[in-house]
């Protein structure tokens, strides 16, 4: 989940769209579980579940890139990825791992939905002003976003609950931010955004006096970490990155509001999460929010 690219070709279907829309969709729903697995597992959170898979999940995907004769990223380049992956990754994903050590993966996919109601407001700030439609969807959303905080399971997690809010709010301003600046090609800034955030994730993660203790590791969580990295950090990502080359954005970014509803799923036949009438009423306003922005979007780009 990136933002750095923002152009795309016609759509051209198929099976392959199919194919890879349900890649994003079932693993990046997934995740969420696959993090709760991996610190049920004994490993910390900024520094392994994070930090090391992003730096291991990075380097692999630069070093295939560079040996297919990708330039790598510019000193001024780094300087934008640097920024957005502290962003994006540092503060985006890392404060969910950290999040998920109090709230359900269900919960946390539940809040992260908000994210585009986010965008849509930084874009407004941005001079990018929001159509009546837009509006309405960001008003919808976060009267779910009121619903969910105000009496649902988060509640019983006030830190886990201010962590998801930052982790929503630093994800939509690294999108916003990122758009219009000096990227590399759109795989080359993914790694090296990897690379950038999951070192600064390892050093975070040390500071936090998290420790490489392998004597609290179970096979278990080493699975979760495994799939996190090579699924959910690079075949996702690649096949994200494909589909917004290959489909209509909007159908590309469907995922913001799929992947709850699989989270959710997921929370609750393989974890045993359960979830209140209140929890998933919450869920179902927000991601109706999110749904209108995005038809308001495919009407005012038509």
């Amino acid at each position: 989940m990136n933002s750095s690219v923002s152009a795309a070709a016609p759509a051209r279907g198929g099976l392959a769209v199919v194919a890879a829309l349900a890649i994003v969709y079932v693993v990046w729903g997934s995740t969420y579980l696959g993090i709760r697995f991996a610190l049920e597992g004994g490993f910390p959170p900024l520094l392994v579940v994070s930090g090391s898979r992003f730096v291991a999940a990075g380097a692999v995907l630069f070093a295939f890139l560079y040996w297919r004769g990708v330039a790598p990223p510019t000193r001024a380049q780094w300087k934008n990825l640097l920024v957005m992956g502290a962003l994006l990754l540092l503060m985006g994903n890392g404060m969910v791992v950290l999040a998920e050590q109090t709230v359900s993966s269900g919960l946390a996919a539940v809040a992260v939905a908000s994210m585009p109601l986010w965008m849509g407001l930084f874009g407004a700030m941005r001079g990018q002003h929001p159509t009546r439609g837009e509006w309405l969807g960001i008003v919808v959303g976060f009267a779910g976003v009121v619903w969910l905080n105000a009496g649902s399971s988060l509640t019983g997690s006030p830190v886990g609950l201010v962590l998801l809010l930052v982790a929503s709010i630093a994800w939509a301003y690294g999108s916003v931010w990122s758009r219009g600046r000096d990227l590399p090609s759109p795989f080359m800034a993914a790694a090296a955004q990897m690379l950038a955030a999951g070192a600064m994730l390892v050093v975070a993660g040390l500071l936090y006096g998290e420790r490489f203790n392998t004597a609290q590791w179970t096979l278990h969580g080493a699975l979760a970490v495994g799939y996190l990295a090579v699924f959910g950090s690079v075949i996702a990502f690649t096949a994200y990155v494909w589909l917004l080359h290959h489909a209509r954005p909007m159908l590309a970014g469907s995922y913001a509001y799929v992947n709850p509803v699989i989270a959710v799923a997921l929370g609750a036949w393989i974890g045993k999460e359960t979830f209140t009438a209140h929890d998933l009423g919450a869920m179902g306003v927000i991601l109706a929010g999110v749904v209108i922005i995005t038809l308001a979007r495919v009407r005012k780009s038509a």
